[in-house]
């Protein structure tokens, strides 16, 4: 019987994931699902107890909580050699948290009874990690959804600093006071694969998955297993126009608007020729001042439990 590690991180959701705890014991258990539980109790306690609970043999480990769960969680696999004989286990998630938009990008249902259903089921799909190494983070960061560089990583710092507001309706007000308080773009020298782009780059979205801040679809046609970064670049406009941009982020047709430049790429490194990079990798700060940001693709490095392809819309 396969066994199950569940992650349970208290404070995602603001602190509210707490009270899905019971319906989740008592739905795994419907499913006669081998499984434990086990609690985060500081930054960077989810890393550790997922390599523990992979060293310990288990098959499944499951993030409980929102996307910096979940990346702590996939931070911590990482660590397992692929094939090594403490095998990688797969990585499951059921969603507690605000923006769940590594499960959004993964075909991970966020309901909590479908979540649930999934793991029993045991569906599991081969997925692509990346890596982010920046200026004053050597050691770098492993990331399944995406990394955000300049506007879109201050809508983030913003956003988790809210305590009236969470989920996408942070994420949207994060944006509007973000237009006023960042819109200098640093002048940018991004390099992805063998071309090149040098401007004042207002943000650079770097996409293993579809979508950041609950709602905002960076990457539509993202696939987080056909071995590319999808890359969404919004050269430096004035506040006006970021502001008509906005509907075409929530629709996911910014691609047909000129200030937007959709590609794909395995390498990308930015530089700051002119100003600084803040950045964040699946909503959690990788810097906030960096001069230079290397992020590179891992083809097929961790199976994730998701739904059956058809199932997924």
């Amino acid at each position: 019987m396969l066994r199950y590690r569940l992650i349970f991180n208290p404070a995602a959701g603001r602190g509210t994931s707490t009270q899905s705890l019971p319906r989740i014991e008592r739905l795994l258990t419907s499913y006669s699902l081998n499984f434990d539980l086990v609690y985060t109790e500081r930054p960077w306690h989810a890393a550790e107890l997922a390599r523990e609970a992979a060293q310990e043999g288990c098959d499944v480990v499951v993030a409980v909580g929102g996307d910096g769960t979940v990346n702590e969680v996939l931070n911590g696999l990482m660590t397992i050699p692929s094939g090594d004989k403490n095998s990688r286990p797969a990585l499951g998630v059921l969603c507690t948290g605000q923006g769940n938009d590594f499960a959004y990008g993964m075909g991970i249902p966020i309901d909590l009874e479908a979540g649930c259903k999934a793991l029993a089921h045991g569906y599991r799909r081969t997925v692509d990690v990346g890596h982010v190494i920046s200026s004053d983070h050597p050691e770098g960061r492993y990331f399944g959804n995406g990394i955000g560089i300049g506007f879109d990583a201050v809508v983030g710092f913003l956003a988790s600093k809210m305590t009236r507001l969470s989920g996408f309706p942070a994420y949207l007000v994060a944006v509007l006071k973000t237009v006023f308080l960042y819109y200098k773009a640093p002048l940018s020298r991004i390099e992805y694969d063998d071309q090149l782009i040098t401007q004042p780059s207002l943000m650079i979205s770097i996409m293993n998955g579809r979508r950041m801040g609950g709602g905002f679809h960076m990457a539509p046609s993202s696939k987080p297993n056909d071995g590319l970064l999808d890359l969404c670049i919004a050269r430096e406009v004035n506040r006006l126009r970021i502001f008509s941009l906005i509907p075409h982020f929530l629709r996911g047709t910014q691609a047909t608007q000129e200030p937007i430049c959709m590609t794909r790429a395995r390498h990308v490194v930015v530089t700051a020729l002119k100003g600084v990079l803040p950045a964040h990798a699946d909503g959690e700060t990788v810097c906030t001042a960096a001069e230079r940001l290397e992020v590179e693709l891992l083809p097929s490095q961790i199976e994730v439990i998701s739904s059956p392809p058809e199932e997924v819309t």
